[in-house]
């Protein structure tokens, strides 16, 4: 079996839609020629169809879901500033970490892992934040955190938002919702190889990005004038040609579907892997009414001994899925079905091959 023959199920990089290998193979154009440029628009165009909003300020982050959250961080944050943070998984206490080293004040509110996040507990956790964080789909646990509901009540905070693993997979509607600041990645339901962060910022939370950031390479003052194309476009930095072709092709697959029939196969196929692990002894884990259908996650029957099964799964049938983190590392398996991945016969590959090593070995 070749590396090319993998189905890519684990909660990171998700096999890609076949329109992206051929972007990728697009000759190459520098940064700033012209046909570049109306290309890098339509990206940004297209970003704003899947992120549901009007938002001038849309465009890919050059670098991975990680530099989307740290662009959504350094240019609004400031010593002292409260910042109140949804941590329920690896992600929120990622965010933690990063607005800590900014100097936030920050609160953190904690759940168990598995479980949502009661909206009211983050607005009630401190009067008056400059921003209330939170993940809408925590790819450590595969639980969603209700993001609606933060909007309405915020008051005068922003509200920023971790999407890497929801845009594309699930609803998300940012200026419906009220959100202020949104950062994804590619390689989950953009079905794109990793490399950049699709990023959203609203009109009032642009007239409150700081002069000075302290990343040069992330400021959005700079980054702004290049990638909106408002006024005179001004260089920043080298942008990642080929991703964005790659980006280009993942949202021009995603469009001709249609984003909601997006949402509905991805609905129906998590729910199918769902019910065919239970059928198989495996209790979901994350709360009920909460669970992503993009991200599965399932606690292991007796007797499922968590390395030597996921070695059996991609050595002799191809397909890499993930283990448990933090407290609940080998105990616990993260199953994706992410943009090209979330097809129907990844799911019968998987239960079929879980039903041969489950009774051959």
């Amino acid at each position: 079996m070749t590396l090319s023959d993998r189905i890519l199920m684990g909660p990171g990089p998700c096999n890609p839609y076949p329109e992206v290998a051929r972007a990728l193979a697009r000759p190459m154009l520098g940064h700033l020629d012209p046909d570049f440029l109306a290309l890098l628009d339509d990206v940004n165009d297209m970003l704003r169809r899947v992120w549901r909003t009007s938002n001038a300020l849309t465009f890919p982050v050059s670098g991975t879901g990680s530099a989307g959250m740290e662009a959504s961080f350094v240019n609004f944050v400031e010593p002292g500033d409260p910042v109140v943070i949804g941590v329920n998984g690896v992600f929120g206490g990622r965010m933690v970490d990063l607005a800590r080293r900014l100097g936030a004040d920050v609160i953190a509110v904690e759940e168990e892992w598995g479980r949502t996040i009661d909206p009211e507990r983050l607005l009630e956790a401190h009067p008056s934040p400059k921003i209330i964080a939170v993940v809408h789909a925590e790819t450590s646990t595969g639980v969603r955190n209700d993001i609606a509901a933060l909007g309405r009540e915020k008051g005068e905070a922003l509200l920023l938002v971790d999407c890497v693993t929801s845009l594309g997979g699930i609803p998300v509607l940012v200026d419906e919702w009220g959100i202020d600041i949104a950062y994804s990645g590619t390689q989950k339901c953009l079905g794109v190889p990793p490399g950049l962060a699709p990023m959203t910022v609203s009109a009032r939370a642009r007239e409150m990005i700081l002069p000075r950031p302290t990343s040069w390479y992330l400021d959005l003052n700079m980054i702004s004038r290049y990638v909106t194309g408002e006024g005179t476009r001004a260089y920043h930095h080298t942008a990642p040609i080929s991703m964005i072709y790659a980006l280009h092709g993942g949202l021009s697959a995603l469009l001709e579907e249609g984003l909601e029939e997006s949402w509905t196969r991805h609905g129906e196929v998590g729910t199918a892997l769902q019910n065919g692990l239970v059928d198989r002894g495996y209790s979901l884990w994350a709360q009920e009414g909460f669970r992503l259908p993009e991200l599965t996650t399932v606690t292991l029957p007796h007797g499922v001994e968590d390395d030597h099964y996921r070695h059996e799964l991609l050595h002799r049938y191809g397909i890499e899925i993930g283990g448990g983190l933090g407290p609940v590392a080998g105990k616990v398996w993260r199953i994706g079905l992410m943009g090209h991945t979330a097809r129907h016969r990844n799911v019968t590959a998987l239960l079929g091959a879980l039903d041969e090593i489950g009774t051959g070995l």
